[in-house]
């Protein structure tokens, strides 16, 4: 026996019954402020949606009238029961109001939030205008409603307890949340994790501010209420909080490198994930069943190789048979649904229509890759632009059955700009179709073997994007899709250039610096510097090179050596700047080997490391071992050799934590900081020759 949703002993289902009739039931917890758009998201769903949902609105619970959050939480058990997927239309905008819904999850009920985060503006507009509301919050009043509810609210967190958290942040956003939610079907299930958030903590919008601005206020030079202040905080969420009306001008925005952040709070986007169909089974017939059979079981073989990696079965219709199969077998082989999994969805559309962001994407292949015929090689040709084809055609033109071929997807395709694309796999499967040539004719022996070639060659590819991708933290933004940044193409052993959307930032800031005069510090013909939105220390600043085609330290040659002696001494008169300020302070002045971001750039970095964005090993690791690369070091080796010397990234940033002083070793990283607020041993002696150390004669932390 087990519990049912509202506490009652039920018989246990036999296993596979629910697979076979439905899915679990959802229960979507609407969150944000009146004028958001709640009640007509939930109405637009209902009316389209092939699955049962009820609306449960407080204002309207008791008759037609305003009720209590009792009566809604017995509404939704009663509903739950009965197997409806349910909407909870209430604010939500806090963790209090929220917590006893949540509780509804588990084994039975799958608990998500939809949170319409829309500008205040637009909000508050909309509610101005509206007449005959249901809960009475119209008119000019309501503006202060919503000013007080926005400036408290909190934005639900998977802590709580929910399997899947997806943020709107602008309409179109809300209208791919609605036409996911439409288009379930009893059997669907949607992938788990939070897609789209822009600031997890963020109290307040910049909009309503603006909005409420008194008209005298909008031309003061010393209060500036709409400059947001932004830090990263120990947890890995970005804080962004407003000065009150009246409070003193804050902090400016800062342009952020951080590279390697805690994996615990990572998006989605941060895991290399691939998305494939399901090989021959369409256009080449071959027997689902069997099909699903090889699917999962070379899943099941590739899952130890692929570390944190996920793979997405994706099809197009609603009650797909091979979907269903595979989840199924997946389920009995206990494989993880978190790293495999199923989804419904135009696979050149996920993340613009589903919020699934997956970075590579397998086609499923004509011998000629070329595009044309129907399914999905020509839906995927058709998403990837010439570029596709003529990326394919540089890697081969043609394919046997049962292998695949990688393609780095060029910038220039609208794969990678509006969806993350960054590879697409072609591969190519047996034909079991009479209609088409090279058919053979039910033999699935040879089938069976040439399929599992297929998958095998689609993982290999896959896992060799994978390793060889330097995973970086989420830069999510409303107007920039992030991904993965610098991979590197194992064909030609060069780096390749396809650089992620939100790693543009310091090549924005590099080519147009008066666009971003509150973020530069100083801009000269040659270089621009600003602090790190993240810094790992008290004095942490960034110098950008300002010419094209540096995108990196590997793209750094004899011809641009003076222009990494000039970034040294811009560098070196900023760490002076400072010590001038206190003597106290020691600097480094070098380069990443590996960098997060693209664009050449100096750190200037002071080694107290005091910060609270400081807080791994490989923060650590990125700045004390040899994969941070002294500036004067650089400057010899390209003048000598032509080039810098890389590290291996992989292997430094994993070593144990030592001090920098002192060399001891420490089990974390608050054992360390403990340490080194304390330690006064001098640095080691190859950190004080070559001016690889900037400090003061009276500085006692070094030898002289």
């Amino acid at each position: 026996m087990e519990m049912d949703i509202d506490g009652t002993c039920k018989p246990k289902e036999k296993e596979g019954e629910q697979e076979k009739g439905r899915g679990k039931p959802i229960l979507v917890l609407l969150v944000g402020a009146p004028g958001s758009g709640k009640s007509t998201f939930c109405e637009n769903v209902m009316r389209a949606s092939l699955c049962p949902w009820v609306r449960i609105c407080q204002d309207t619970i008791n008759n037609g009238k305003a009720g209590t959050k009792a009566q809604c939480l017995q509404s939704a058990a009663t509903s739950l029961k009965e197997g409806k997927n349910v909407f909870i239309d209430r604010c939500n905008l806090d963790k209090e109001q929220r917590v006893d819904f949540v509780k509804f999850g588990g084994p039975q009920v799958e608990v998500h939030a939809v949170v319409l985060d829309l500008p205040a503006k637009l909000c508050i507009s909309r509610i101005v205008k509206r007449t005959g509301h249901e809960g009475n919050l119209q008119g000019g009043k309501a503006a202060a409603v919503v000013n007080r509810m926005l400036q408290n609210k909190e934005l639900p967190k998977l802590s709580e307890g929910f399997s899947r958290i997806t943020f709107c942040l602008n309409e179109t956003d809300v209208q791919a949340a609605r036409s996911m939610y439409t288009a379930l079907s009893p059997l669907d299930t949607l992938p788990h994790g939070c897609f789209g958030q822009k600031n997890p903590n963020a109290k307040t919008q910049l909009g309503i501010l603006k909005f409420l601005k008194r008209p005298h206020e909008t031309n003061s030079q010393d209060s500036v209420p709409s400059r947001l202040t932004k830090e990263k905080c120990p947890c890995s969420e970005t804080k962004e909080t407003v000065s009150s009306l009246s409070g003193a001008a804050s902090q400016k925005i800062k342009v952020s490198e951080d590279p390697m952040a805690d994996s615990s709070s990572q998006h989605d986007y941060d895991v290399p994930t691939l998305a494939f169909p399901s090989i021959s089974t369409a256009d080449f017939q071959f027997n689902l069943g069997k099909a699903s059979d090889i699917i999962v079981e070379k899943v099941e073989e590739f899952m130890d190789k692929l570390g944190n990696a996920r793979l997405v079965l994706v099809d197009l219709t609603h009650g797909s048979k091979v979907l269903s199969l595979v989840r199924a077998k997946a389920a009995q082989k206990n494989i993880d649904s978190k790293r495999f999994f199923t989804f419904v969805g135009d696979i050149t559309r996920l993340y613009s229509d589903g919020g699934l962001h997956c970075n590579v994407i397998a086609n499923a292949a004509n011998w000629r890759l070329k595009p044309g015929g129907g399914g999905v090689n020509a839906a995927v040709f058709n998403a990837g632009g010439p570029a596709l084809e003529a990326a394919t055609k540089n890697q081969a033109i043609s394919l046997l059955p049962g292998n695949a071929v990688v393609v780095p997807l060029p910038s220039t395709s609208p794969l990678y700009s509006r969806e993350g694309v960054t590879h697409v796999i072609h591969v190519l499967g047996p034909n079991m179709n009479p209609e088409r040539p090279n058919c053979l004719n039910n033999d699935y022996i040879k089938g069976c073997k040439i399929l599992q070639n297929a998958y095998s060659s689609l993982f290999e590819g896959f896992l060799s994007i994978a390793k060889t991708q330097v995973k970086f933290p989420t830069r999510s933004s409303r107007n920039v899709l992030p991904g993965p940044s610098v991979p590197e193409d194992k064909i030609s052993g060069t780096m390749t250039k396809s650089w992620a959307p939100w790693v543009q930032s310091l090549y924005n800031i590099a080519m147009h610096p008066e666009k971003y005069k509150d973020e530069v510090l100083e801009a000269l013909d040659d270089v621009v510097v600003l602090n790190d939105m993240y810094p790992k220390a008290k004095r942490h600043l960034l110098v950008l090179a300002r010419f094209e085609g540096l995108d990196c330290l590997a793209d750094a040659h004899k011809e641009h050596l003076q222009l990494l002696v000039t970034m040294q001494e811009v560098g070196l008169k900023w760490a002076n700047k400072f010590l001038h300020e206190d003597a106290s302070f020691v600097f480094r002045l070098g380069y990443h080997s590996v960098p997060s971001m693209r664009q050449l750039h100096l750190h200037v970095i002071s080694q107290d490391f005091e910060s609270k964005c400081l807080k791994n090993k490989k923060h650590w690791n990125s700045f004390n071992t040899a994969f941070f690369r002294d500036s004067v070091d650089v400057i010899e080796e390209v003048s000598n050799h032509g080039k810098a010397t890389l590290q291996d990234n992989n292997r430094l940033l994993s070593m144990e934590l030592r001090c920098h002083r002192c060399r001891s070793a420490h089990p974390n990283i608050p054992r360390l900081k403990s340490h080194i607020s304390n330690c006064q041993a001098p640095f080691p002696a190859a950190l004080q020759k070559n001016g690889r150390l900037i400090l003061t004669q009276s500085n006692s932390g070094c030898d002289p």
